[in-house]
C-alpha cells in the first residue's frame, strides 16, 4: 500500500536540499513537523531512509534506490503543474474548432488572426467541414464550439448564438443578361440551368425548402462542393449560381455578374456560434469566445449609436 502523498513530499524535499531545515523552509511547515513525516514514511516502508551526517542528512543506500523514483514521479508532477499554469496563462495550448469553408472566410478568420497575434503559442486547429458534420463533432467533443449557418436542428445540451446575417442569392454573367433588372417569378428559376451545392450542406438545405414552400422544385444542372466553384461556374456563364453574398460580391461590385430579382424576398439567414453545455472547453478556447463577444457586443453598441 502507498503511504501518505504528502510524507513523499517531505521525503523528495528533504533528499534533495540534504537538510530538514531547509525542507522545512521550502514547505512552509516547522522542522517538527518534517521529522515527523520522515519518521512516519519509514515507519510504513519498513526500512531507516536518511542518516544524520555533520551538516544535515544524506540518503541510505534504501533511501537513495526509493529517491530515484519518487524524484522522477514528483519532478512530473511539478513539470504539469507548470505547463497547466502557462495553459492557463494561455502560453501554451490548443483550440479545436468546426467550421465550414463560408464561415471560416465571412466570419471567423479575423478573429483568428487577432488571436494568433495575441497568444502566437496557442494551436489552433480547424475541422472544415458543413454545418450537420460540425454539430456531431460538437456532439462527442472533438471541437471546443462550431461557428455554422443556419438552418439546423439543435440537438439537446448545444447551445447557439447567432453572430452574423447572410443572405442567399442567385447570380449569373452575360449569358443571361435578358433576365438583368427584371423582377421575376420564382417559378423562373425552374426553366434555368441552376447551379447548387451539394446536398449535405445547411445552404441547400435551406434553399430547397424555401422553394419547395413557394411550389418551386429545382432539377440542378451542376451540384458542386464548394461555393467559390459556384461563382467560377457562373463566370463562365455555364448557369446561374445560388451563393451567399459575400462569395459574389468582388464580381457584383466588378459588373462580371449581377443578381437575379424576386417578387418574393428570400429571407436572411445566420451565422451561429454552436458550444456543448456539457463538454468544457480549453482555457484558450474561451479566450477566443471572448475576443469575439466583445467585438459583437461593440458592434451591437454602435448600431444603437446609430439609431
Amino acid at each position: 500500500m502507498i503511504a501518505n502523498l504528502e510524507y513523499y513530499k517531505v521525503f523528495y524535499y528533504v533528499a534533495k536540499t540534504g537538510s530538514l531545515t531547509h525542507a522545512a523552509n521550502l514547505l512552509s511547515i516547522s522542522q517538527p513537523a518534517v521529522s515527523q513525516s520522515i519518521r512516519l514514511l519509514e515507519e510504513q516502508v519498513g526500512t531507516r531512509l536518511f542518516c544524520r551526517v555533520s551538516r544535515g542528512v544524506r540518503l541510505t543506500a534504501e533511501g537513495a534506490l526509493l529517491y530515484s523514483y519518487v524524484s522522477k514521479g514528483y519532478e512530473q508532477i511539478e513539470t504539469g503543474e507548470q505547463k497547466l499554469k502557462q495553459m492557463l496563462n494561455l502560453e501554451l495550448g490548443e483550440i479545436h474548432i468546426g467550421a465550414s469553408d463560408m464561415t471560416l472566410q465571412f466570419y471567423l478568420l479575423p478573429f483568428l488572426e487577432l488571436f494568433h497575434e495575441k497568444y502566437p503559442d496557442i494551436k489552433v486547429v480547424v475541422s472544415n467541414a458543413p454545418t450537420p458534420e460540425t454539430l456531431q463533432n460538437l456532439h462527442i467533443g472533438q471541437i471546443d464550439f462550431g461557428i455554422v449557418s443556419t438552418p439546423f436542428e439543435t440537438p439537446k445540451d448545444i447551445n447557439t448564438m447567432a453572430v452574423r446575417s447572410i443572405e442567399d442569392i442567385f447570380v449569373c454573367g452575360r449569358r443571361f443578361i435578358s433576365y438583368k433588372n427584371k423582377t421575376l417569378d420564382l417559378s423562373e428559376l425552374e426553366k434555368l440551368p441552376i447551379i447548387y451545392l451539394e446536398k449535405n450542406t445547411s445552404t441547400r438545405s435551406y434553399m430547397d425548402h424555401f422553394l419547395s414552400d413557394n411550389g418551386v422544385h429545382i432539377q440542378p444542372e451542376f451540384e458542386l462542393a464548394t461555393s467559390d466553384m459556384i461563382v467560377q461556374f457562373a463566370l463562365r456563364n455555364l448557369g446561374v449560381g445560388c451563393v451567399v453574398r459575400d462569395f459574389a460580391l468582388p464580381h457584383l461590385q466588378s459588373g462580371k455578374l449581377f443578381e437575379l430579382r424576386f417578387n418574393k424576398i428570400i429571407p436572411k439567414r445566420e451565422f451561429c456560434i454552436v458550444t456543448d453545455s456539457k463538454n468544457p472547453m480549453s482555457a484558450a478556447a474561451k479566450n477566443l469566445l471572448d475576443i469575439i463577444n466583445k467585438k459583437k457586443n461593440a458592434a451591437f453598441a454602435a448600431e444603437s449609436e446609430e439609431i
